[in-house]
C-alpha cells in the first residue's frame, strides 16, 4: 500500500492509504489531484520502519517530507511543507522544514551522572520579537516534581540565563 495526498490550491486537504491502481482508477468529485507521499520521509531522508535509521537506498525519499493535512505542495520544489509554527521560522530549502533563528540549545540538563532535572524548552516568540531571546525554559526534576528554582531562563546562545 502507499499514500497519497489530495491537494487542492496547493494545500493538503485529505491523505489516505491506497494501492495506486485504487488512485487511478477513483471517481473523485473534488477539485484537486492525488500526489504519492512517502510516511518514511522527513526532511528529505528516508527511513527505515523505525522512524530513526536512515534507509540505505535514499531513493526511496518522497516529496522532502510526508504530506498532512494543512501542509502546502510545492510543485517547484516537489515536496510537502508543513504549515510555519512562528512568523520568525525560516524555510531550510533543503529539508522544506521550518527552522527557528536561533538553534536549539545544547545544553539540555544539569550535566550530572544520573541527571536530576532536565530544562523544559520552548519557544518564545513574543520574547524574540522583544529581545531576541527566543528560547525559554524552566527546570522540572525527572522524577516528575517541581523543582526548587521556578525562574524562568532564557537562551543566550551559549547557557541559560535569568
Amino acid at each position: 500500500m502507499a499514500h497519497f495526498a489530495k491537494v487542492n490550491n496547493k494545500i493538503v486537504t485529505k491523505v489516505l492509504v491506497a494501492e495506486q491502481d485504487f488512485i487511478d482508477s477513483y471517481i473523485d468529485n473534488e477539485p484537486g489531484v492525488w500526489i504519492k507521499t512517502s510516511y518514511n520521509t522527513h526532511g528529505g531522508v528516508h527511513y527505515q520502519e523505525d522512524g530513526i535509521t536512515p534507509s540505505a537506498d535514499q531513493t526511496k525519499a518522497l516529496r522532502k517530507n510526508y504530506a498532512g493535512i494543512g501542509f502546502t505542495y510545492d510543485e517547484g520544489r516537489d515536496a510537502f511543507i508543513p504549515p510555519k509554527p512562528y512568523e520568525s521560522y525560516v524555510l531550510d530549502e533543503t529539508k522544506c522544514l521550518w527552522e527557528p533563528p536561533i538553534t536549539f540549545p545544547t545544553i539540555i540538563n544539569d550535566g550530572e551522572d544520573p541527571v536530576v532535572w532536565r530544562w523544559q524548552i520552548s519557544w518564545d516568540e513574543i520574547g524574540y520579537r522583544i529581545n531576541q531571546k527566543g528560547w525559554k525554559a524552566y527546570k522540572q526534576n525527572v522524577d516528575g516534581t517541581t523543582h526548587s528554582d521556578t525562574n524562568t531562563y532564557y537562551w543566550n546562545g551559549t547557557a541559560w540565563a535569568t
